[in-house]
């Protein structure tokens, strides 16, 4: 046995470590701004991208400037003042050589151009729309017509209408009200974490539009930014400009648990194979109501024209495709997170702060330790070994002071990888590290191990801290067992809400359950770890449902076939 585990050893300390196709994970590996209000937090939202030149180009709220990428995996920033980049929900739109900006104000909406944005150059294109707008979004149609968007109110609808570029983008035909917030039936649109503040007016905000087929998609955020809840729904018209039509299917975008939850106020776009992307914003708001990150998941259109994103699985590893795609598991490498709950030692904790913290799933929680200093450390023992394949550190900012985006300030540290605790091998050196960002994301070539150890050498401010330790990839042992009962209750005095029961599933860590209005068209999701009973609050209360659930842990997934319809 003893010369079994020095040839394991052995055999895995001697892999080279090298990156593989190119894997993203949610929350998306930026160098989040911090905000220059208190408390110190970091901040981004309400993104849009724009495809420009070959590139892809992101803008996003309080950021102090924007993003492009080559390939959606690494993405470069611009730092700028030549545009309102502190301002929120910014957008952007191509038309011919020139990219057009335009961000929100309550006082003067002026929109900005640039022909080579790469090198941060802008200058004033019209000095002020007709009227200021917030939340704006354009939309390019294939005639060559274009038409501006906008709304964020929880009194008042979204608007649009049609704007003439080539006449300093001035207003045509009269304003038009779109979309009206009705909680009342639609579960997904009323207040809260768990869509349950029901006295509360939601927010409405964020419309974007897509064309397929000859139909337009308007889609628009609900029910506020700091709710786990948040997510974009979809109207649809064969005109630009409405009247609008709810899509049964709804909302499109929606993924309240998970590590990071939160999928509303974004845009979608294509990439250069045809395939769709949402981008939306992720929320934490802990140290503040708009403490947010950025996610991104895929889109599909079935075959009747349903406008879906898939968020299943949606902050584990995905790949970024080099070719077009049918359906979510061609870009899911089934990496299945390894570190849920797993055993923690550390260099020292802030007592109300626990290490346990690091593996609980919630992006909320943190462990801090005692200091900032070098020697500070996580070690996470995975209780077995595993192939890993990608590694993802969430760091938390803990008493940290900072404000604005500042100069020469980043994490740098070190990860290693062991079988024993004893043997240590470099999975990533990052001690000379430059870029502040805070949501590391490390895809690698596989490594066998059982633990992982990050250690600190420089951070930003405030103390060591990280609010999930997340390891990606494959064990060898059992499957979950499959779920043997399943009950859906909807509510009898309030159908926009059903409670879910089953069977707790051998070696299971977790559940997703997928759902939705036809029983081929089970496109929303609800994960769960641990718990056997779930209430969702976010049904439309005039449709029937369909669910079904599946069991996943470490070593892959169990698929279920049972599925249930609950009629009204």
């Amino acid at each position: 046995m003893r010369i079994l585990s020095l040839f394991i050893l052995l055999t895995a300390l001697s892999c080279t470590v090298r990156q593989p196709v190119n894997t993203f994970c949610n929350p998306l590996d930026l160098n989040y701004r911090f905000s220059p209000d208190a408390p110190s937090r970091r901040e981004a939202a309400d993104p849009s991208v724009i495809r420009f030149q070959d590139k892809f180009f992101l803008f996003a709220s309080k950021s102090g400037g924007y993003w492009w990428s080559d390939n959606m995996q690494e993405w470069h920033f611009i730092e700028t003042d030549q545009i309102p980049a502190e301002e929120y929900a910014p957008t952007a739109v191509a038309i011919d050589d020139t990219l057009f900006f335009l961000a929100s104000s309550n006082e003067k909406s002026t929109i900005y151009k640039s022909t080579d944005p790469l090198s941060g150059t802008w200058s004033v294109a019209v000095e002020a729309l007709e009227i200021p707008v917030w939340d704006p979004a354009f939309y390019l149609d294939e005639d060559r017509r274009l038409y501006l968007y906008w709304g964020c109110s929880d009194q008042r609808p979204l608007y649009g209408v049609e704007a003439d570029y080539r006449k300093g983008f001035a207003f045509i035909g009269d304003i038009k009200e779109l979309v009206h917030a009705n909680p009342a039936e639609y579960g997904w649109e009323v207040p809260g974490d768990n869509n349950r503040l029901i006295h509360q007016s939601p927010w409405i905000e964020g419309p974007w539009v897509t064309k397929h087929n000859g139909k337009y998609y308007l889609q628009y955020a609900g029910p506020g930014t700091e709710y786990k809840s948040y997510a974009d729904a979809v109207y649809l018209s064969e005109n630009p400009l409405g009247p609008f039509v709810l899509q049964e299917h709804n909302p499109a975008m929606y993924k309240p648990e998970g590590f990071a939850a939160g999928a509303g106020h974004g845009s979608s776009f294509a990439d250069e194979y045809g395939n769709f992307w949402q981008i939306g914003t992720m929320t934490i708001s802990q140290k503040h109501m708009f403490e947010r990150r950025l996610g991104l998941f895929p889109v599909f259109l079935d075959e009747d024209g349903t406008y879906y994103a898939v968020t299943k699985y949606g902050d584990y590893p995905l790949t970024i495709p080099q070719n077009r795609i049918n359906r979510f598991e061609d870009i899911f490498p089934e990496w299945m997170l390894l570190t849920y709950n797993k055993q923690l030692t550390v260099s020292s904790s802030v007592d109300s702060l626990p290490p346990d913290n690091m593996t609980d799933e919630n992006i909320r929680t943190y462990w801090a330790a005692a200091s900032g200093n070098e020697h500070e450390y996580a070690m996470v023992d995975m209780g077995d070994f595993y192939d890993v394949y990608a590694v993802q550190i969430n760091f938390a900012e803990h008493y940290a002071q900072i404000r604005g985006r500042e100069k020469e300030i980043c994490y740098r540290y070190t990860v290693e990888y062991s079988l024993d605790g004893t043997t240590w091998e470099m999975l990533a050196d990052r001690s000379a590290n430059k870029t502040d960002n805070s949501h590391v994301y490390l895809p690698i070539d596989k490594v066998l191990c059982r633990y992982l150890k990050v250690k600190n050498i420089e951070v930003p401010g405030g103390h060591f801290a990280i609010s999930g330790f997340r390891a990606f990839g494959k064990g060898s042992g059992p499957l979950p067992g499959s779920i043997s009962s399943f009950v859906a209750r909807r509510d009898p005095n309030d159908k926009r809400s059903v409670t879910l029961t089953w069977s707790k599933a051998d070696h299971a860590t977790g559940y997703n359950i997928s759902y939705g209005t036809e029983k081929n068209k089970l496109y929303l999701n609800h994960m769960v770890y641990r718990d056997t009973t779930v209430v969702i609050n976010s049904l439309n209360s005039n449709l029937d449902y369909y669910f079904t659930i599946e069991s996943f842990n470490e070593n892959g997934i169990t698929a279920n076939d049972k599925i249930v319809q609950h009629f009204e």
